[in-house]
C-alpha cells in the first residue's frame, strides 16, 4: 500500500558575521580548535551575553526577500537540556517572539536534481513558518572510545529555518534546500557552505493513507549535512515507514540518524516536545524592537534570483535555461553584466560564458571569484568576434592563453597567434588562386553543393598569413562563386 509523504525541513544556517552571536570572539572555520573562546561563549557561570546587532540585521534582511513578517517586539528564550557541545545546560534562542514569521521560498526548477527535471515540474513556493535566531553549538567529534569538542564555533549565530508541512518528496527538499542556499548567499546573509557545517539541516517525515487523515507520526532525521544525502534519507525513510505501516508496525514520535556509508537511518531516541525543554524568557537579554532594524535593511533587499534571471531574459536576450544558469550565483551574474555591452548581444556573452569560461573555471577547480580573466577583456575578446575581427573558434584559442596569462591584451594574443585580418588584395588573390587551382570543386558548388565552400575556405587559410577570420574567407568565395 502506498502512502501520502508530508515532509517540514529545519534549516540551521549560519549568519555571516565576524564575531559570536553573544560575545566579541571572532567567527572561523579550520582554525586551531578552542582558540576563538571566552567565558560567555564556554558558558562561565557569570558571564553575561551582549546581542550582535549584525546577525539580527542579516535575520531581518532574510525575513524581507523571502517576504516574512515581524512582530513589533522579538524576545529571547532559553532552551533547557544537557548536552557537552552546550556547557551552560542551555541554548539561548527564541521561542514564541521570532525574529520572521510566515514568508515562503519558490522551488526553482533548475534546483531540482538533473533526474527530476525530465518531466515537468510545476511552480511551488514552499511555505515558512518562521526563522528565528540562536545561538550554535560545539563541534563534537565522535572517536572509538571518547569525543572531542571544538568551541571556536559555540556561540556563532545561527538562523533556523522552520517550514510548513509542504514539502511531499526527496525532490521537492533537494530543491528547496539548493533554492534556499542560492537566496541567502545572493542576499550576502550567509556563505551556507555545507562542507563546512554552515548549512545543516534536520527532516521531519510523516506517512498517512488520506489527505484527510491526520498527519502520521512525526519521524526527524538529524543534522544532514549534503544535499543529497537530504535526498537519499528520505528516500530510505518512505520506505522503512512504508514497510513498516504495512506490517501493521505504527510509527513512534522519535529522532533518527542518517548513516551515508550504509545508506540508512538509525534510531537515536524517542522525540521531546516542546514542553520537555523548559523554555523561559531569557532574564540576561532584553527584547528588540524590529521596527528601527527593518527600516534600515529594507533597502538592502537584492534581486532574489527568479528577479534577476527574468531581467536578463527579458532584458538582455537570453534564454530562461541561460537565464536561469547565470542568476545562480550573484558573482557570475555580476561578472555577466559587466561583460555585456551594446555592442555584443547578451545571447552570445552568455554563451561564452556558459560553455567557455565556466567549462575551463571548472577544469581548473575554480569558482567565479577566482577568474584571473577581468570582464573587460573578455569583453574586448568577444567584441572582435563580433566585428569579424576574429573567429570563434580563434577566440577560444586567444581565450585559453588569456586565462593563464590575464595581463596580456587579447588582440596582443591574437597577433602573437597569427590571427589578424587580411590585406583585402592579398586575400582576394589567394582565393583566386585556390578557385584556379579546384576546378571540380569549384564546378560542385556552383551545381549547388555549397558544403564543398568550408573546403575551398580551408585551402585559403592553409596558406594566409596571417590567418585571417575563415568566415571573412568563405564571404569572399561565395561572392566569387554564387
Amino acid at each position: 500500500m502506498s502512502y501520502l509523504v508530508t515532509i517540514g525541513l529545519e534549516v540551521h544556517c549560519q549568519v555571516k558575521t565576524q564575531t559570536k552571536m553573544f560575545c566579541a570572539c571572532r567567527t572561523s572555520f579550520g582554525d586551531t580548535p578552542n582558540t576563538h573562546t571566552c567565558p560567555v561563549c564556554l558558558g562561565m557561570p557569570g558571564a553575561l551575553p551582549v546581542l550582535n546587532r549584525e546577525a539580527i540585521e542579516k535575520t531581518l534582511l532574510t525575513g524581507l526577500m523571502i517576504g516574512c513578517g515581524s512582530p513589533e517586539i522579538s524576545k529571547w528564550d532559553r532552551k533547557n537540556y544537557f548536552y557537552p557541545d552546550m556547557p551552560k545546560n542551555y541554548q539561548t534562542t527564541q521561542m514564541d517572539l521570532p525574529l520572521c514569521i510566515g514568508g515562503g521560498v519558490p522551488l526553482y526548477e533548475h534546483c531540482y536534481p538533473t533526474d527530476a527535471r525530465k518531466s515537468a515540474i510545476p511552480a511551488k513556493t514552499v511555505r515558512l513558518n518562521r526563522i528565528h535566531l540562536e545561538e550554535d553549538v560545539a563541534k563534537s567529534t565522535h572517536l572509538g572510545n571518547s569525543s572531542l569538542i571544538d568551541f571556536n564555533r559555540a556561540g556563532t549565530p545561527l538562523m533556523e529555518i522552520v517550514t510548513e508541512p509542504d514539502i511531499e518528496s526527496g525532490e521537492e527538499a533537494f530543491a528547496y534546500v539548493r533554492s534556499l542556499q542560492m537566496i541567502l548567499q545572493q542576499g550576502g546573509v550567509a556563505d551556507a557552505d555545507m562542507e563546512k557545517g554552515q548549512l545543516r539541516c534536520d527532516v521531519n517525515i510523516s506517512l498517512r493513507k488520506k489527505p484527510e487523515d491526520p498527519l502520521g507520526q512525526k519521524v526527524e532525521l538529524k543534522n544532514l549535512n549534503s544535499i543529497s544525502a537530504i535526498r537519499r534519507a528520505i528516500h530510505f525513510e518512505i520506505q522503512r515507514q512504508t514497510e513498516e505501516l504495512n506490517a501493521g508496525i505504527p510509527q513512534i514520535q522519535s529522532t533518527r540518524r542518517w548513516d551515508d556509508d550504509r545508506g540508512e537511518t538509525q534510531m537515536m531516541r524517542t522525540k521531546e516536545d516542546a514542553h520537555d525543554y523548559r523554555y523561559f524568557s531569557c532574564p540576561d537579554l532584553l527584547p528588540i524592537q524590529t521596527a528601527p532594524l527593518l527600516a534600515k535593511v529594507r533597502p538592502l533587499v537584492p534581486e532574489l534570483p527568479h528577479e534577476l534571471a527574468a531581467r536578463f531574459e527579458h532584458e538582455l536576450g537570453v534564454t530562461a535555461y541561460d537565464a536561469a544558469v547565470l542568476s545562480s550565483d550573484k558573482h557570475l551574474a555580476r561578472y555577466f553584466e559587466a561583460v555585456t555591452s551594446a555592442a555584443i548581444p547578451g545571447k552570445k556573452v552568455a554563451n561564452f560564458i556558459i560553455n567557455n569560461l565556466l567549462g575551463t573555471l571548472n577544469e581548473r577547480g575554480l569558482g567565479i571569484d577566482d577568474c584571473p580573466v577581468a570582464p573587460e577583456k573578455l569583453n574586448a575578446l568577444l567584441v572582435s568576434v563580433e566585428n569579424g575581427t576574429l573567429a570563434a573558434n580563434q577566440a577560444k584559442e586567444v581565450f585559453t592563453v588569456l586565462f593563464d596569462s590575464p595581463g596580456k591584451d587579447p588582440a596582443a594574443i591574437a597577433d602573437s597567434l597569427g590571427f589578424k585580418p587580411a590585406e583585402a588584395g592579398a586575400l582576394d588573390a589567394l582565393c583566386d588562386e585556390v578557385i584556379a587551382n579546384n576546378p571540380a570543386e569549384v564546378a560542385a558548388v556552383r551545381a549547388g553543393n555549397e558544403k564543398l565552400l568550408n573546403f575551398l575556405t580551408g585551402q585559403v587559410m592553409k596558406t594566409a598569413t596571417p590567418k585571417p577570420n575563415p568566415k571573412q574567407v568563405t564571404d569572399l568565395l561565395r561572392a566569387r562563386l554564387l
